[in-house]
């Protein structure tokens, strides 16, 4: 298997060569883009498996390419963590809001930064061995459109499929309804807030074989998470 391709978007060569000699020495292919602008026109040729970029740059911010790429279809999976000096809640909130899908502050050590990303590669390649998406004994099978819980066929209408896809592909992070009717219903559908609450409440039900429906955890005044850690199957 090809090692993971990563690309650092760092302005400062030589914190750029210190990165990229760290994710060489753990194994994983490097390209580098000098700023955010070149970055995005890099990812629309070629997508890397992940993303590694500076908060503060010139031309365009990591923040705003994370926007930029967390809008557009085809790019919008790839994993995205940022490299920032910024570590005030508020700020790592609007990042998370844009769709980063982790943090790195500086400074930060190698062990650190090869930790996370493979933290986030794990979480983005749950599709192991063509079985599709697994949490506890729930499969998602991406290609067939199907899910099973220990076996036993589900029944999933088109949105709660692509709830529990999404989900599933983003454990262990808060989302808050709009964000979910954002990246599941697509931004330029107008449904209200609660049909969220409507299509979970559903989807809830169709796994609830085993205890799986626990994996669905409400967050009072955040959102929904989805997280198989503390899952124990009836």
């Amino acid at each position: 298997m090809a090692s993971p391709i990563i690309l650092v978007v760092e302005d400062e060569q030589a914190i750029a060569d210190m990165v990229m000699t760290c994710l060489e020495m753990a194994g994983f292919q490097v390209k580098r883009a000098a700023n955010g602008q070149i970055a995005y026109q890099m990812v629309l040729e070629s997508a890397p498996d992940l993303i590694l970029a500076d908060w503060m740059m010139p031309m365009m911010s990591g923040l705003e390419l994370t926007k930029r790429l967390k809008r557009e279809e085809n790019t919008a999976e790839i994993p995205i963590i940022l490299l920032t000096a910024k570590s005030d809640e508020d700020d790592k909130i609007s990042g998370f809001d844009a769709g980063v899908d982790d943090y790195v502050v500086k400074p930060f050590s190698p062990r650190e930064l090869i930790a996370r990303i493979k933290a986030v590669l794990r979480r983005g390649n749950a599709d192991i061995e063509g079985k599709g998406l697994i949490a506890g004994q729930l499969i998602l099978d991406r290609s067939a459109k199907k899910a099973n819980v220990a076996g036993h066929d589900i029944s999933l209408g088109p949105i709660e499929f692509r709830l529990l896809e999404f989900f599933m592909l983003h454990p262990d992070r808060v989302y808050s309804r709009e964000q979910l009717l954002d990246r599941v219903w697509g931004g330029n559908v107008y449904v209200e807030d609660r049909t969220v609450d409507v299509h979970i409440r559903r989807l809830r039900k169709s796994i609830s074989f085993l205890n799986h429906e626990t994996m669905i955890q409400t967050v009072r005044g955040a959102g929904y998470r989805f997280s198989a850690e503390d899952f124990k199957p009836e």
